[in-house]
């Protein structure tokens, strides 16, 4: 390892670190003020949703918090009202629970995989901003992060786990052909945000090329955008060129992964 990788290395790890402290005094916060947080963390295959969701919950009391990561439905869940599954895992008071991909499922892999028809996928698309509305009504804190890598980036990462034997367990049908239909998922990504960014629940996406990056940032935006005590009194400031508030704009322009 060189001196400049070394030292790119333990700035990661200090401020890694100090963010994490920041997330114990959120927790503790939250706990005390009998608050309810829910993070979704949406974005392709290999985005790296997992990394952050492992650095957010790191070291939080396993007590008060949970990562949520559903895998298929059973057959008896497919006849339930689509929204039932993850109900149950909705935050209660005290509780920070992060979903690591989430009903928007519906809108992603079921839309582009023809798991879902086109009448349960506009039935979906409807009814995510009242569902969502519901939910903030409720008392629930809602924060939606979208990560969003580029095509080459993706295609090394899954390289990367076939060959790891530490990530063999991330592997799935799906991976295989994420690049294949790299198109389909980009126009699912573009109607999902457009349709489903709203003032109660807005989306905010990460440019997660530098995982590294996107972790430090994606925890840093979630500590700014909630108050706690105990709060650096000069705030917490991520990076505006990694973390970008939605807007149609970015797509119009062509800032999002094509």
């Amino acid at each position: 390892m060189s001196e400049n990788q070394a030292g790119r290395k333990k700035t990661y790890k200090n401020e890694l670190y100090r963010l994490q402290v920041e997330l114990v005094k959120l927790q503790r916060d939250i706990i005390a003020c009998n608050r309810k947080l829910l993070v979704i963390l949406e974005g392709r295959d290999a985005a790296g949703k997992d990394g952050v969701a492992k650095r957010i919950v790191e070291h939080l009391s396993p007590r008060e918090t949970r990562v949520v990561a559903l895998g298929k439905p059973s057959d008896r869940q497919q006849t339930e009202w689509y929204f039932q599954r993850f109900a149950e895992h909705l935050p209660a008071a005290q509780e920070l629970v992060i979903f690591n991909r989430s009903w928007y499922n519906r809108a992603g892999v079921e839309r582009v995989m023809g798991f879902c028809t086109d009448d349960e996928y506009e039935r979906f698309m409807g009814a995510v901003p009242h569902f969502e509305q519901m939910l903030v009504d409720s008392g629930i804190v809602l924060v939606k992060y979208y990560l969003d890598i580029s095509k080459p980036e993706q295609k090394k990462r899954l390289a990367d786990r076939r060959k790891n034997p530490l990530k063999q367990w991330k592997i799935s049908p799906i991976d295989k052909v994420a690049l294949k239909h790299w198109s389909g998922y980009s126009l699912a990504r573009d109607a999902m945000l457009l349709r489903t960014h709203t003032g109660a629940a807005p989306w905010h996406i990460v440019r997660a090329d530098d995982k590294q990056a996107a972790r430090l940032n994606l925890m840093r935006d979630l500590l700014a955008r909630i108050p706690y005590k105990g709060k650096p009194k000069d705030g917490i400031h991520p990076d505006p060129k990694i973390v970008v508030p939605f807007e149609p704009s970015l797509l119009e322009a062509g800032l999002l992964a094509p």
